[in-house]
């Protein structure tokens, strides 16, 4: 039973900041925008949040200049992507270099510094049940308030007026220019909110995950963000899925530990990465589902004309 609360309660912490920068570029591709330095704005992000707690203790404002944060990184990003028309790969993998230094260097005078844990809002009723209670509900808010953003961020999308702008840049951005929308415009602010949510998810791990920071913290989960994306073909419902999926992966490692098994810690830290290879290599014998939900424009420069 302990173990089965251990496994519930550890993959929906680990999945939570996984969704929520997911979401974030989720976005920026449905914009026709490829940002590869998601793992840059998350360190960033976690190392201002963490400085933030450690100074205010006040862990919604840490959250949200973490949030803040990044996204401002974002802005240097979209500058080189849209203005200058940089390409977008190799300026995603500058930017994202650049917040990990950003946040090495920040967070020197924090390494191995450790914070309270955010507090719990326990569900009441739900957190009582039996076996799956703790595991499920009884967590911090932003780990229920995760799913209910997926919603939104859907609901965005396919409801209303400006999910449609937003696809229709990243479908035909000649098109929607035609008609009269601003392309770099609405770009930038898909941008911008990605690298909040970014910024968002990584000051979670740092304030309410691992209540601690220490350079190389992110370790990897950017990269996993980008393929988690892939692997839900642009949409957010599978992007939910996968998450928790990737979540499960993660805490895999800690549980296998937790039953004393001679397992090469190397190769337990590599599970989350095998499952993320996995995952895009099943994705790319479905190439029908991909060509129906990629962006068309995705990755390309676009050049405004008038």
């Amino acid at each position: 039973m302990d173990t089965l609360t251990f496994l519930l309660s550890g993959t929906l912490l680990a999945a939570t900041p996984l969704l929520i920068a997911a979401l974030g570029e989720l976005v920026v591709e449905k914009a026709g925008v490829l940002n590869l330095s998601i793992e840059g704005m998350m360190a960033l992000g976690a190392a201002v949040g963490f400085i933030v707690v450690s100074n205010t203790e006040s862990y919604w404002l840490a959250i949200f200049i973490g949030g803040l944060v990044a996204s401002a990184l974002s802005v240097v990003f979209a500058a080189v992507v849209l203005l200058t028309l940089g390409n977008q790969v190799a300026t995603g993998i500058a930017v994202g270099i650049l917040g990990l230094g950003l946040s090495a260097l920040i967070g020197q005078p924090y390494e191995s510094m450790t914070v309270a844990p955010m507090a719990r809002l326990p569900i009441p009723l739900l957190s009582e049940l039996p076996i799956v209670g703790r595991g499920l509900f009884d967590h911090v808010a932003v780990v229920y308030l995760a799913p209910l953003l997926a919603v939104a961020v859907w609901f965005m999308l396919m409801k209303t007026k400006l999910g449609l702008i937003v696809r229709a840049v990243g479908e035909s951005p000649e098109s929607a220019h035609a008609i009269g929308y601003n392309v770099n415009a609405i770009r930038f602010a898909a941008i911008l909110f990605g690298g909040f949510m970014a910024g968002v998810a990584g000051a979670f791990i740092s304030v309410a995950s691992t209540t601690l920071w220490a350079n190389g913290l992110i370790a990897g989960r950017g990269w996993i963000v980008v393929a988690l994306v892939v692997f839900a073909t642009w949409r957010s419902g599978r992007i939910v899925i996968g998450a928790y999926l990737f979540g499960a992966a993660t805490i895999g490692e800690l549980l296998v530990q937790s039953f004393g098994l001679a397992i090469p810690s190397q190769l337990l830290t590599s599970v989350p990465f095998i499952a993320t290879i996995i995952a895009i290599v099943l994705l790319s014998m479905d190439g029908r589902s991909i060509r129906l939900n990629a962006p068309v424009s995705l990755g390309r420069v676009y050049h405004v004309t008038q």
